[in-house]
């Protein structure tokens, strides 16, 4: 079991992020659900730097934003690691885009040294109040959802949406005030932007795939591919394990969007509501 993280800005309490969910999992693991081995009360988790606050403007200050935040996922404990491009806010990231987001880990990994020592904030007295603060508040986050029946009846009712979209409100509705700023967006604009290279995705790709799919369906037994196709949306009607019979379909060059279409037919697609 593993969990996936944002790392964000606020390299203090990013750090105490980390230290806290893993205290928490130490602490769930043994006392809730009775775990002996050590390994299980491991929390073991990947980070990826925050897309969400990348900018457009200025987009090179996003070297820096990446930079800290994965400086933060690293102090925090994190087992490994993404590291977003600096462009990401406007297109898809460019090899040389993408190259520095790598090296600005091999720079964390091999030059820094902070990866030498297990839990190097540990014992700063910021770090370990926030840790506490951030570690008591996730535990009255889990009392309100068991009390609300569990996490699938907090996302059925609609609580855990609500609280995440309330977030992301009250957090723009700061940056659009000046309360918290944003470099180069609503504080340190500059009067006139440096364009960068983006990533523009030649078309002919598009029609090289189409190609590959048809000559695929030409070359396939058509029969078989239905019939598996037509298995995976039996078992999803039926609500059975749908992984053995995606994993046939595939052997038998059902294509991604086949199979999706099947999953389409029982489930349908998802609409997120938006509560205000």
């Amino acid at each position: 079991l593993s969990f996936f993280f944002n790392a964000h800005n606020d390299l203090l309490e990013e750090i105490a992020k980390y230290r806290a969910a893993r205290r928490l999992w130490a602490h769930l693991t043994r006392e809730r659900f009775g775990a002996r081995d050590p390994g299980s009360m491991m929390l073991r988790f990947h980070a990826q730097t925050a897309g969400s606050s990348l900018t457009a403007q200025q987009p090179e200050n996003n070297i820096v934003r990446v930079a800290i935040q994965a400086l933060a996922a690293v102090l925090g404990g994190c087992q490994s690691l993404h590291t977003n491009g600096l462009d990401e806010a406007l297109a898809l990231p460019t090899e040389d885009a993408a190259l520095l987001a790598l090296r600005t880990q091999q720079i964390l990994a091999h030059e820094t040294g902070v990866t030498n020592t297990v839990d190097p904030a540990g014992g700063s007295y910021v770090i370990e109040k926030l840790t506490d603060e951030i570690e008591s508040r996730a535990k009255d986050y889990i009392e309100k959802i068991d009390a609300l029946g569990g996490m699938l009846r907090a996302i059925e009712t609609g609580y855990v949406q609500g609280e995440i979209q309330k977030a992301a409100y009250e957090c723009q509705r700061a940056i659009e005030r000046g309360e918290q700023i944003v470099v180069g967006v609503n504080q340190f604009v500059a009067e006139k932007e440096v364009p960068i290279p983006i990533l523009h995705i030649d078309p002919e790709l598009e029609r090289a795939q189409i190609e590959r799919v048809r000559v695929l369906r030409a070359r396939r037994d058509s029969a078989q591919a239905a019939a598996a196709v037509d298995a995976v949306e039996s078992r999803a009607r039926s609500g059975e394990n749908l992984m053995p019979a995606i994993a046939a379909a595939v052997e038998v060059f059902a294509t991604v969007g086949e199979i999706s279409d099947a999953l389409r037919r029982v489930f349908g697609e998802y609409t997120e509501s938006v509560a205000l």
